[in-house]
């Protein structure tokens, strides 16, 4: 009796597209990627890569369904490939998290997720793996902010094994200047705040925690990610000096006005945030731009 051959491949219905999401929403260098793709193709690849994009924070699970429609349209673009690991590291499937990205990397050979490579090492209950990983790939020739990424997922691994001194030490890297900010600089600085708690140090965390919030507002705002800003910190001591000195000379009206003045200017470098171009990571900071794929897929 001869039987009817079914495909195996489990069904996958698209989630529904809204009308004003376009393959236009991407940013430039997945666009070009898709350009192997028939133009239809492309468009429809597009869409969903850019839906996912949206609804990632609020809703994962739908982000992963329309990077699989992708998927199952470009399986072989690396884009494609590394969305649909971010997302299936967002719903917590860290091993098809990490198969996808071993996937990236050898279509792509590039090395920009490994921070999440190793989280997924992580996730998966191989904290040893995860910093073997970690290591095998020359920090130097990562941009700066994989450099961060990777050095606060190999300090969560050494938190997973207990070692909490190695776990500090994994983030004590030239990143960690807290008279900068970049767009990493906060999350490098939090994690920083929280091994010091770990290890007891309360008034080092709380006041990392509080650089760490300093550097979120800094950037706040900020879109060119070659943008690096200065913070400004005053020594509290001498500041109070200085406001004491000023109350003992107040002597007229004309005086007064003269010490209002100079206090306002204090407070104004206490909190101030000046932009600088930081020459030395523009090129890495403009791809960081273009290709931040940290937390969600490409948009």
């Amino acid at each position: 009796m001869q039987r009817e051959l079914r495909s195996v491949r489990p069904r996958h219905d698209d989630p529904e597209l809204p009308d004003d999401i376009t393959s236009q929403d991407l940013d430039r260098i997945a666009r070009n990627e898709l350009k192997t793709l028939s133009k239809d193709n492309a468009e429809a690849v597009g869409r969903h890569l850019a839906m996912a994009a949206r609804v990632i924070d609020e809703d994962p699970e739908l982000a992963h369904r329309h990077v699989l429609s992708a998927a199952r349209r470009a399986g072989r673009i690396a884009v494609v490939r590394e969305s649909l690991a971010i997302t299936a590291y967002a719903t917590g499937d860290f091993a098809l998290a990490l198969r996808e990205l071993r996937t990236y990397r050898r279509i792509s050979g590039s090395n920009d997720q490994l921070a999440l490579m190793v989280d997924s090492e992580r996730g998966v209950g191989r904290p040893d793996r995860a910093l073997e990983l970690g290591r095998s790939v020359e920090r130097a020739s990562l941009p700066a902010s994989v450099q961060v990424a990777l050095a606060i997922a190999m300090s969560g691994a050494r938190l997973d094994l207990g070692e909490t001194e190695a776990a500090l030490s994994e983030l004590e890297i030239p990143q960690l200047d807290p008279k900068t900010a970049f767009s990493y600089s906060a999350e490098l600085f939090a994690a920083y705040a929280e091994v010091l708690a770990e290890l007891g140090r309360d008034d080092e965390a709380e006041l990392w925690n509080e650089r760490a919030e300093r550097a979120d507002a800094a950037v706040s705002g900020v879109t060119d990610f070659d943008e690096t800003m200065e913070i400004l910190e005053i020594d509290e001591e001498e500041s109070d000096e200085e406001e004491s000195n000023d109350t003992d000379t107040d002597t007229d009206d004309s005086t007064d006005d003269s010490t209002d003045d100079d206090t306002d200017d204090d407070d104004d470098d206490a909190t101030d945030v000046s932009d600088e171009e930081s020459a030395n990571d523009a090129d890495d900071s403009t791809d960081e731009a273009e290709h931040d794929a940290q937390a969600s897929p490409r948009a």
